[in-house]
């Protein structure tokens, strides 16, 4: 198998298809790091139209969208086949927890102090590997919508790109290391790695997600070449 996508010194990579299916074809300590968000297993209704809010009271009932399901999140999570790599950050880990070894816990926090409490979820979830300390990154979902592409996220469960630098920093990925992210949705993962010096391997079932990953992506490296030192793009998150 050959990836989908790939520039032409290989240092990024995208591969359409499911990640289970091309996991056996990589190449054996090839990959330094996983670093993922990957479908829960909760069944998420992708219907944003039918939220009011809460108490909080931010959006007014059909104000969302209507997002297709994600693939995979219609039944349970297992992380076993990502456990055994070196480097090793899971997104939504209080969802299958008991299928996890005892590690580091990141926590986004992602609504302002005063809405704390009010609305769905205050902060998300990652396992990961070794350690066992509790570590925090700290940005305004609402403000992140804002300045995203179009003027809203892409990916009903995208996360910033900033925090998932934050994560290959946690995780300790060394410089020009290959990140794999088996589930990539649109590559805010691999944006990270190329702002940081990294080398990408991204994977995604969903065809529609693949094409904006690939998308964001070649916009990503046609001003920013990887390995160059990272600069901030004006009105987009970095």
């Amino acid at each position: 198998m050959k990836p989908t996508y790939q520039t032409a010194d290989g240092a990024v990579q995208l591969w359409l298809g499911d990640a289970l299916d091309i996991l056996p074809t990589l190449e054996p300590g090839s990959v330094d790091a996983v670093v993922t968000d990957p479908p829960y297993g909760m069944g998420n209704n992708g219907d944003t139209t039918r939220f009011t809010g809460g108490s909080c009271g931010i959006h007014r009932r059909g104000m969302g969208k209507v997002r297709p399901p994600i693939v995979g999140d219609d039944r349970p999570f297992d992380p076993s086949p990502w456990l055994d790599f070196p480097r090793v950050v899971l997104w939504g880990s209080n969802h299958y927890g008991a299928r996890l070894p005892v590690g580091t816990t990141l926590v986004w926090l992602k609504r302002p102090d005063d809405l704390f409490g009010t609305f769905l979820s205050d902060a998300e979830v990652a396992w990961m590997k070794g350690g066992h300390g509790v570590y925090a990154f700290r940005q305004d979902w609402a403000g992140f919508s804002r300045i995203a592409t179009d003027g809203n996220t892409l990916h009903q469960n995208q996360k910033p790109v900033r925090m998932m630098a934050w994560c290959l920093k946690r995780a300790k990925v060394p410089a020009g290391g290959l990140v794999l992210d088996p589930y990539m949705g649109v590559a805010t993962t691999g944006i990270a790695c190329i702002r940081t010096g990294r080398r990408f391997l991204g994977i995604e079932i969903d065809e529609r997600y693949f094409n904006l990953a690939r998308e964001r992506i070649e916009r990503e490296l046609n001003r920013t070449p990887l390995f160059d030192p990272p600069t901030p793009v004006q009105g987009e998150l970095v």
